[in-house]
């Protein structure tokens, strides 16, 4: 069975087959002008839902890497202090071997005193150490200083009595500040002042429980009233308790150390998965642009084809139609 074709057939389907090469030529023109083959979910709907998940990955590994940055700053931060902790009870040590010598006066001995209470403040200034804004020691109450001062005059009252408490008879925050680092991986970058200086010693504490205490605090006030009083013996028998508090902050930093080292690595490795993630959303969502190049050239030819085709299908005069 044959069809009549007649001139408005023709003219229609020219038409449509040129709307389709314009189309295509659309289609091609935004690809060059954003450089993605994906511009709306109809160019790729299996692809869209690949490149929309990349994206959801790319947004968690950038959140974790964030979060990893912050953790360094604070674990390098937390270590500096150690150190500067460790410092002072470096040179609270020496003073104490200075004081133990039995041919020192009492004059000397007060001379001492003096800078062992300028250490209990600056460790006390220590304890109360900030990072962003939150404190560093106090556990999740990063906005409560974990321990008090009481300076007179811009030195630190080691004879103030209850209720106002002393540095040595309070205790820190005990919870962790925990970040995720990775899906599932969480990792806490604090270290609370317990571990650091001690634990706390209660107000109605034994003679006994003092003096095996080795609280940073307690034994720079024992330290301090020891010299007062010219107890030589017990100024050498606190040397102890010193030489353990300093080891515990040097186990506390080489843990901080050994957190700063695995958050190396977790950084590396967010690196690494972040760059596979943009190869392979590069490979959904970019467009090749020779291969888009090259077609949009075709599709030019083709236009221009179809517009000599249609030239010579829809005369432009009756005269010619009659010719």
């Amino acid at each position: 069975m044959s069809f009549r074709v007649t001139q408005s057939m023709m003219n229609t389907q020219l038409l449509r087959n040129i709307s389709n090469n314009m189309g295509r030529m659309n289609n091609l023109q935004n690809q060059l002008s954003t450089g993605m083959k994906i511009n709306k979910p109809s160019d790729d709907p299996v692809g869209i839902t690949f490149a929309l998940r990349y994206r959801s990955e790319l947004d968690s590994n950038d959140q974790y890497t964030k979060n990893v940055s912050s953790s360094i700053s604070m674990l390098e931060y937390t270590d500096t202090t150690i150190g500067q902790a460790g410092d002072i009870m470096q040179r609270a040590r020496e003073l104490l071997v200075k004081g133990a010598n039995g041919t020192l006066e009492q004059t000397s001995l007060d001379a001492i005193k003096v800078e062992v209470a300028q250490l209990y403040n600056q460790m006390v200034e220590i304890g109360n150490s900030q990072f962003n804004g939150k404190q560093v020691f106090n556990g999740e109450l990063t906005g409560d200083k974990p321990y008090p001062t009481m300076e007179v005059d811009g030195t630190v009252d080691l004879t103030a009595n209850p209720p106002l408490l002393k540095a040595f008879q309070v205790s820190s925050d005990t919870e962790a500040i925990k970040y995720e680092l990775a899906a599932g991986m969480k990792l806490a970058v604090n270290i609370t002042g317990n571990e650091v200086f001690g634990n706390g010693i209660s107000t109605n504490a034994t003679q006994a429980e003092i003096e095996s205490s080795d609280n940073v605090f307690l034994l720079l006030q024992r330290a301090h009233d020891m010299l007062d009083s010219g107890d030589q013996k017990g100024i050498s028998s606190l040397i102890a308790q010193v030489d353990t508090r300093m080891n515990t902050m040097l186990t506390k930093r080489a843990e901080v150390g050994a957190k700063i080292n695995r958050v190396e690595l977790v950084q590396n490795r967010l690196d690494d998965i972040g760059i596979n993630l943009k190869t392979v959303q590069a490979k959904t969502e970019d467009a090749n642009m020779a291969e888009v190049i090259t077609n949009m050239k075709t599709e030019e030819n083709v236009y221009q084809a179809s517009l000599s085709v249609g030239a010579q299908l829809i005369r432009p005069s009756l005269v010619d139609f009659l010719r």
